[in-house]
């Protein structure tokens, strides 16, 4: 889908063109060093191409620098706007005090189901994209929760269940730090999280930390992809099917991460053979929604989608898309996501109109998700290239989102 760069949209390919300029690489040297070739850089880097998650991986290792650069990430202003920035440096004190013994003068923590109630709702937060209140709300209960644990010296089900919330709260740092291209609180929020789930007496939470590592190694490029999926088949290994539709669901959802990953090493037919054996699975435990993992037969097919735009494939993820019915009452962050994978498929396939109605409809089911996504400012990118004049709607997003 040839575009043109018009200069006034930054984009993957300007950023790359920008510090390939200032380290002096020529297209060829910088294709030897990342591995991908000239011609496939100069393409991104007109904004004629799709740059996939592993070659932008690649690029910035190249480049020596971190793959949120090449994204534009964090994107202050409007971390500024939904006061997510402020909380950032909360949010790494939490976890930097993990293993400290709480503050004397601290309030005592609340019971436990009080505590049960308020992790839930960080679980419903994630759910709905609500990066912002998770931002806000979790320090503050990392603390309590890691106060209780304190107070609860003897071990057995109720100390395991309090490390079982903390993991979960872990999980929420993860999810806010890495939507916002905050990688290195990121993966201190898995550390903290594979500490609590190892004691939390359940082994499908250390399964779920391992699905999350392996989301976050395709930051590595090519040996990331490879890593995430060792850990995908170590967490497999390890949490044998139990004949129990919680399990299951987690396996489930490890085969379908195992999906992705093969479609972005370039490899159809593995891909494939994961969502075959996710499908399979989805058809015997109906719609679940354990460890917000949201597995069913609508997620299966939702990464079928995914996985196909990750491998460039987008006409057969426009063809899978045609398949798909969300339910009404779906996660929000999820079916936002859905709309993201299907407009960046839309976009290079020259179905404008269509790609932009679809980050709209992302736009309505998750704000803040959609505000924050890099793939999002890729595709409003791509959309705005494509036009001579760039219409007042589309200008507007833009200007939402940041690009």
């Amino acid at each position: 889908m040839p575009c043109g760069n018009d200069g006034h949209t930054g984009g993957i390919g300007r950023r790359i063109a920008e510090l390939r300029a200032v380290r002096g690489y020529s297209l060829r040297q910088l294709g030897q060093r990342s591995h991908v070739s000239a011609s496939m850089l100069s393409m991104i880097e007109k904004g004629d191409r799709n740059a996939s998650e592993e070659i932008v991986a690649a690029v910035a290792r190249a480049l020596d620098v971190g793959v949120s650069n090449l994204r534009g990430q964090p994107y202050r202003e409007q971390l500024q706007q939904d006061r997510i920035d402020r909380m950032i440096e909360p949010l790494g004190g939490a976890l930097d005090n993990w293993d400290l013994d709480p503050d004397p003068d601290a309030p005592p923590p609340r019971p436990l189901g009080e505590l049960r109630a308020a992790v839930a709702e960080t679980v419903q937060m994630r759910a709905a994209a609500n990066l912002g209140g998770l931002a806000e709300k979790l320090p503050a209960l990392i603390a309590e929760i890691l106060h209780a644990i304190h107070l609860q010296d003897r071990p057995g089900r109720v100390r395991e269940e309090l490390h079982g919330l903390q993991a979960e709260a872990a999980r929420g740092v993860w999810r806010v730090a890495y939507r916002i291209g905050e990688m290195h609180l990121a993966r201190l929020a898995l550390s903290r999280m594979a500490q609590a789930a190892a004691e939390s007496g359940d082994p499908r939470q250390a399964a779920v930390e391992r699905w999350m590592r392996a989301q976050t190694s395709v930051e590595s490029g090519r040996p990331g992809v490879e890593t995430g999926l060792r850990l995908v088949n170590q967490a497999l290994k390890e949490l044998g099917d139990d004949g129990s539709s919680e399990t299951r669901a987690v396996r489930g959802a490890l085969h379908l991460k195992g999906s992705i990953l093969a479609s972005r090493r370039g490899d159809k037919d593995g891909s494939d053979a994961w969502l075959e054996e996710a499908r399979g699975m989805a058809r015997e435990t109906g719609e679940t929604r354990v460890y917000e993992l949201t597995f069913g037969p609508t997620n299966v097919e939702l990464h079928a989608v995914a996985a196909a735009a990750d491998g460039d494939k987008h006409g057969l993820a426009l063809k899978r898309a045609e398949k798909v019915e969300i339910p009404v009452d779906y996660p929000p962050g999820r079916a936002g996501h859905f709309y993201i994978d299907l407009a960046r498929a839309q976009v290079w396939t020259a179905r404008h109109d269509e790609a932009f109605a679809s980050l709209l409809k992302a736009r309505e089911m998750a704000p803040q998700m959609t505000r924050h996504h890099p793939q999002v400012h890729e595709t409003a990118a791509a959309l705005r290239r494509a036009r001579a004049r760039v219409p007042d709607a589309l200008r507007e997003f833009s200007l939402w989102c940041g690009v």
